[in-house]
């Protein structure tokens, strides 16, 4: 019998079977085994089973995408401008640069309506797509410092600030695959309460440049310095910084020893403000460093403390074996210093009309011009490189996949002071 036979005899005879006695089952069984050629148990869970009748299924269709092709592809420019932010600060960031967005993309009143009323659930589906893990390595140069640790307490419980002044710092190597020598390094400090960052660069760590480096920071700040925590490297715990914290009245900290996540707010600004930006390259001379303190002092600082918002976990919720992180309304820092009524006055003005000049989308472009004139000055023999891949082998003529890529694409531009080779069927491209 061909199956198709099969399944109307089956259907003929499935309600029989279904109502008739045990040795009417047994008989229907026999004859249903012996005209088909089913095994006997095939057959019995078969007849047992579910009718093979299709039901009438309902044809659900899909919703139209409210927001357009022009949407999209303005939220992928300010998302690229901004440097890839989160959904949540995103939304919060298409409101605070709205009139240069209008400027810059002549955009019409629906458009602008559309923009402002997506959400971040939605900006996440919609940019899904283009979102694209990328790998990372951190090279750690960090050495224990031995010296007044009676001096300066450990910081063992959470940091429950309500004012600004209180600070964490720590220091980014530029040292590349190579310890050796004298190279730049980069001194990143954070606020605590409204999460500002200043960021200065500085040729080796002795303690006097240090010094130098968190005084002008200090200067730089929109208010007054009140405590330093770093780690236990030996350019925070030294003579050095200690006198410098005891005459200006700042009451200096250290974390617990291989404990991170005692300074988890500057480590994660490490690579939002630093590493994101520099890579891993080795700098190792003086043109390198101030054409990197050029953009601290002036397009970085003003674009992430002014520009960008960003959130703040308030508290975690443990609901059975997961837990829900709650966080506060995306603000940009300056916001924050407002808020807190802590600020010096007269900064507080001057950054306010500065605020209102400032067009988000020619400072990110001042910034791309001074990193790419940065990444000129890399010590390229002793910087990482991604190894050419080999053109033999049974792969060797086989194409990237798309996902491979576009992974590739995105690195390089993520990290432009990294060559990397892309092969392609035909021709190899840098």
């Amino acid at each position: 019998m061909s199956k198709k036979a099969i399944g109307e005899y089956f259907k003929a005879i499935y309600s029989r079977y279904q109502k008739a006695s045990k040795k009417i089952k047994q008989l229907i069984l026999n004859e249903f085994c012996s005209n088909t050629g089913y095994n006997r148990k095939y057959a019995i869970r078969k007849l047992n089973g579910p009718s093979q009748q299709k039901t009438n299924s309902v044809h659900r269709r899909r919703r139209k995408h409210t927001y357009g092709s022009e949407v999209l592809s303005i939220l992928t420019a300010v998302w690229e401008v901004a440097g890839y932010p989160c959904s949540t600060r995103l939304k919060a960031l298409i409101k605070l640069w709205l009139p240069w967005i209008r400027k810059q993309f002549r955009i019409k009143k629906q458009i602008e309506k559309q923009l402002l009323s997506i959400s971040a659930r939605q900006i996440d589906r919609r940019l899904k797509d283009k979102k694209v893990q990328i790998g990372r390595r951190i090279y750690g140069r960090t050495k224990p410092g031995t010296l007044l640790k009676h001096h300066i307490p450990m910081r063992t419980d959470n940091w429950d600030i309500k004012t600004p002044g209180w600070t964490e710092v720590d220091t980014v190597s530029h040292s590349g695959n190579c310890a050796d020598g004298k190279f730049a390094y980069t001194i990143n400090q954070t606020d605590i309460h409204t999460t500002w960052v200043e960021s200065r660069a500085v040729l080796g760590k002795a303690e006097d440049v240090m010094v130098e480096g968190l005084d002008e920071m200090a200067s730089a700040l929109p208010f007054s310095l009140k405590g330093l925590d770093s780690d236990n490297g030996s350019e925070f715990v030294n003579w050095h910084i200690y006198h410098y914290c005891k005459r200006n009245k700042i009451q200096p900290f250290r974390g617990r020893p291989y404990k991170k996540d005692d300074n988890a707010h500057i480590e994660q600004k490490n690579w939002t403000h630093v590493r994101k930006l520099m890579g891993w390259d080795r700098y190792d001379t003086q043109e390198a460093v101030d054409a990197m303190n050029d953009l601290y002092r002036n397009e970085l600082r003003l674009f992430m403390n002014l520009l960008m918002p960003s959130v703040k976990l308030l508290r975690k919720e443990r609901i059975g074996s997961k837990v829900k992180r709650h966080y506060d309304k995306p603000q940009t820092p300056f916001e924050r210093v407002i808020a807190s009524k802590k600020g010096d006055p007269a900064r507080i003005a001057e950054l306010k009309k500065l605020c209102v000049t400032l067009d988000p989308f020619a400072v990110s472009k001042t910034i791309e011009v001074k990193l790419q004139r940065i990444f000129k000055l890399v010590n390229s023999r002793q910087s990482p490189k991604i190894p050419e891949l080999e053109k033999t082998g049974p792969k060797a003529d086989k194409p990237f996949t798309k996902v491979e890529r576009e992974t590739l694409e995105a690195l390089s531009k993520t990290f432009p002071g990294l060559k990397i080779l892309i092969r392609d069927s035909k021709q190899e491209k840098t």
